[in-house]
């Protein structure tokens, strides 16, 4: 079972009131159906999902529901559901503020007075044609596919009026309202009140949280290193200069002393420097005093260049 297969099915048990069902029933049917005059056509592959819808139209218009069940064996077998209503079409439409006076009406907010209203319509668009990706197996992604640009823009604005930033785009001649943001891809688990799969998502969020971090400082830590192990190396031939040519005496003795253990210890940090230093020697030497030492070397060197010029 996918991720978001098991984050529908939870979805699917989470009881709702009666409000909540007609906003949920009314997005899912304006999304994901096939409305006729004398007949409206639902085709799942879930059957959590075509047990709800079948559940909450009987029980809102007491009407009964054909179902059909056929198979499909394209790659793998798979159960298609089929729900036909042939009873109060119009009534049922018009009811759920899909058609009016026999004209398809766009989706409006004068329909959804309360948050519990815009959620239920956002959980009904995400349950006929939405997809949230296994934060385990790939990036964070959520998704609802719509065929009409208008409807996107609308779920755009819903999302925007529950202070859910999307963007969306054209592919495929369909209308695809998107978030990549693992934090609001939570926020919007959080709001279907599914917290089984939240939990899920989380801990795979903290896990990959951590992860990236550990490589962010594995990776600055290898990064120190090599800039470590550059400038010794540079140091160390500018030291090798200076001894060949009794120059060593031009420094004071605390200079002396960083050229000599840097001879000895080409890889050591400049702190590393100061503390074995400060332990061999009889005078303590910090991290900047090792640094200022250098600074003296680079800058005996830039004149030795020069007069060599």
């Amino acid at each position: 079972m996918t991720f978001n297969v098991r984050l529908k099915e939870e979805i699917t048990k989470i009881p709702i009131n009666l409000i909540e069902k007609r906003t949920e029933l009314s997005s899912f049917l304006r999304y994901n159906s096939k409305l006729e005059k004398n007949n409206i056509i639902i085709t799942l592959e879930n059957a959590a999902i075509a047990r709800r819808i079948y559940q909450n139209i009987k029980e809102i218009f007491g009407i009964n529901i054909k179902i059909t069940i056929r198979y499909q064996k394209r790659f793998r077998v798979k159960q298609i559901y089929i729900l036909e209503i042939f009873d109060k079409i119009d009534f049922i439409l018009e009811s759920l503020n899909i058609i009016s006076q026999g004209t398809k009406i766009e989706p409006s907010f004068k329909y959804l007075e309360s948050n519990e209203e815009k959620i239920s319509y956002l959980r009904g668009a995400y349950l006929a044609c939405g997809t949230i990706s296994d934060p385990a197996i790939s990036g964070y992604h959520f998704e609802i596919v719509f065929t009409y640009k208008k409807d996107a823009l609308f779920i755009i604005e819903l999302l925007n009026s529950l202070h859910i930033k999307a963007k969306w785009l054209k592919r495929n001649n369909k209308y695809m309202v998107y978030i990549k943001s693992a934090e609001v891809i939570s926020d919007i688990i959080r709001i279907f009140k599914a917290v089984n799969t939240l939990f899920y998502f989380e801990d795979i969020r903290i896990y990959r949280d951590h992860k990236n971090m550990v490589n962010r400082l594995n990776n600055c830590d290898i990064a120190n290193q090599e800039k470590t192990i550059n400038t010794g190396l540079k140091q160390i031939k500018d030291i090798d200069f200076i001894l060949e040519e009794n120059y060593l005496d031009l420094f004071d003795e605390k200079s002396k002393k960083v050229i000599i253990y840097r001879k000895k210890y080409p890889d050591y940090s400049y702190q590393q420097l100061a503390d074995l230093i400060s332990e061999k020697e009889n005078f303590k030497i910090s991290k900047s005093g090792v640094n200022h030492a250098f600074i003296k070397l680079k800058k005996f060197m830039e004149k030795i260049k020069k007069s060599n010029k």
